[in-house]
């Protein structure tokens, strides 16, 4: 249902394009949700590690979600005076002169380009599957290093140089999925300093002056001229293309801000602006993040402070691959997979009744433990051979206890990244935001609290923290907005407090799962690697 803006006259249209799909929203510069609507876009997962989307349908998405809320908005299309987008990171688009799309985008989840990154990573001595000085040479000027599962756009780009050499020498720029849908938007080809961080060819140590590097780019592999200008997220990149002002109806006159991938919006958006302030974000994958003033990595833990949206800070970064993803093939391929044994369609809300089930189920799932590493891991390890594992059932168990060990199972993993980021930022968490589809299930979020022993405070409709980040970052570019007057416009939905009575069962259980990984990694190495 709409609202009215009581915050004044301009709002912005927010766009967030996620894995599942494209939200669009009218939001108050202070940070007020307007409206929304959401479109669904397909992921074609391959056999050989591939998963991809089509660029056009992120744009069909966009057009329709845009159009839907804007037809349902109490509002004047005049007032909208800005768009800015929120997009999955690590995706990778070929483009011609012309802005056209040569393929189908390679997404943050694609390991095709892990063979083809050694070309520009190993050496004849190795410290970690890489040469001392590129690796050196990497963390020093980025602050990172490629990931040797080839799910960077680093490794896409090489991927597509290697196998498909017809699409290489016809691309005009690679762009990132942010990039894609501003050129769109406006005819631009850019970056933004957070889009263009794991193509692995800025140099990141000043984060008011992050630029391309000569030395990176000559070892790169790819083409410097293939790589589009760089812009800060908060950069106004122009007006509207007049075409797109037309199908949308809006006017002309409207601006489009650069914008950020969706971890960057989402610290904006959760309040967690200030140094060292954490947010913990639950959506497909996960992550923990905290702004900070400077420059570090941890390549053990793959932890590092990288560009972001706030001007001269750093955003701490602890990636889990999959989080809420583990529920979506929890409820598609074992709850509700469409085969014999399913005799009726679902009408209700799968996840709320798996709230309801986990609620009612003893903490500890009566032992049943679940290792979250469905499409592999990148924090606190990076393993792009591991696997999920459900394990320790019984004939006593059920599905009740499945479901709330997968809830259980994220949770804990979330915790092995608490302690290096902890270690990172050199204080204890004492409060945690928490924000994303997963931060909606009460239920969820008390387990956080009691196996992360830390305060977690939901954020006011968390699920839209990316669309509300994307209208910060703009009203800030418009100058409407200060980013230290943000804290001030969040709410909170809840407070959840670790319980005590939990405490000796989750420590146990953090203790087994990591046992778990070290003792099973080899298995999943032989079972899983290519060849």
């Amino acid at each position: 249902m709409a609202e009215t803006d009581p915050d004044g006259a301009k709002c912005i249209l927010a766009v967030d394009l996620g894995t599942s799909g494209c939200k669009a929203a009218l939001v108050s510069a202070r940070g007020r949700v307007l409206h929304w609507h959401f479109c669904p876009v397909e992921t074609i997962l391959l056999s050989n590690g591939g998963a991809e989307q089509a660029p056009d349908a992120w744009w069909r998405a966009f057009l329709e979600a845009s159009r839907a809320v804007l037809n349902h908005a109490d509002l004047s299309r005049g007032q909208v005076v800005a768009i800015c987008c929120s997009t999955q990171g690590e995706g990778t688009v070929p483009v011609d002169a012309s802005g056209n799309a040569l393929m189908n985008a390679i997404l943050w989840m694609d390991s095709r380009g892990a063979e083809a990154l050694k070309s520009i990573t190993r050496g004849r001595v190795n410290v970690l599957g890489y040469h001392p000085w590129r690796l050196a040479r990497w963390v020093y000027l980025t602050g990172g290093i490629p990931s040797a599962t080839g799910k960077d756009p680093a490794a896409h780009m090489l991927y597509i140089r290697q196998q498909h050499p017809d699409i290489y020498r016809a691309t005009h720029k690679f762009l990132n999925v942010l990039d894609y849908m501003n050129l769109r938007l406006t005819g631009r080809f850019v970056a933004t300093h957070d889009s263009i961080l794991t193509s692995w060819v800025t140099d990141n140590r000043d984060p008011n002056n992050i630029h391309y590097s000569e030395a990176l780019l000559r070892a790169c592999g790819i083409d410097c001229g293939k790589f589009p200008e760089l812009v800060r997220c908060t950069d106004v990149l122009g007006p509207l293309r007049e075409d797109v002002a037309e199908a949308l109806g809006l006017p002309s006159s409207v601006q489009v801000v650069a914008g950020a991938i969706d971890n960057t919006a989402a610290a904006v958006g959760s309040g967690a602006v200030r140094d060292g302030e954490a947010h913990l974000y639950i959506g497909t994958s996960s992550w923990l993040a905290a702004h900070v003033p400077f420059k570090k990595t941890d390549p053990f833990s793959s932890i590092a402070s990288v560009p972001c949206a706030v001007p001269g800070r750093y955003l701490m970064m602890a990636m889990q691959t999959t989080a809420g993803g583990n529920l979506t093939f929890l409820r598609d391929k074992i709850l509700y997979h469409k085969d014999e044994l399913l005799a009726e369609e679902r009408e209700q809300d799968v996840y709320k009744i798996m709230d309801k089930i986990a609620a009612r189920t003893p903490a500890g799932s009566r032992g049943v433990l679940y290792a979250p590493w469905i499409y592999g891991e990148r924090s606190p390890v990076e393993d792009q051979h591991v696997r999920a594992a459900l394990f320790n059932l019984s004939l006593e168990n059920s599905r009740e206890d499945i479901i709330r060990s997968v809830l259980e199972g994220v949770a804990l993993n979330t915790r092995w990244m608490l302690g290096p980021a902890e270690r990172f930022l050199r204080h204890r968490l004492d409060a945690i935001n928490i924000v994303g589809g997963g931060a909606m299930s009460d239920v969820w979020c008390q387990i956080f609290a009691d196996v992360l022993n830390r305060t977690v405070r939901q954020v006011k409709d968390p699920i839209q923290a990316n669309v509300r980040g994307a209208a910060f970052i703009a009203a800030n570019g418009l100058g409407l907005l200060a980013f230290n007057e943000i804290p001030g416009c969040i709410e909170y939905r809840q407070s959840y407090e670790p319980r005590a009575e939990h405490r000796i069962l989750y420590d146990r259980l953090f203790r087994e799962l990591t046992t778990f990984y070290k003792r099973t990694k080899s298995i999943y190495r032989s079972m899983n690697r290519q060849g």
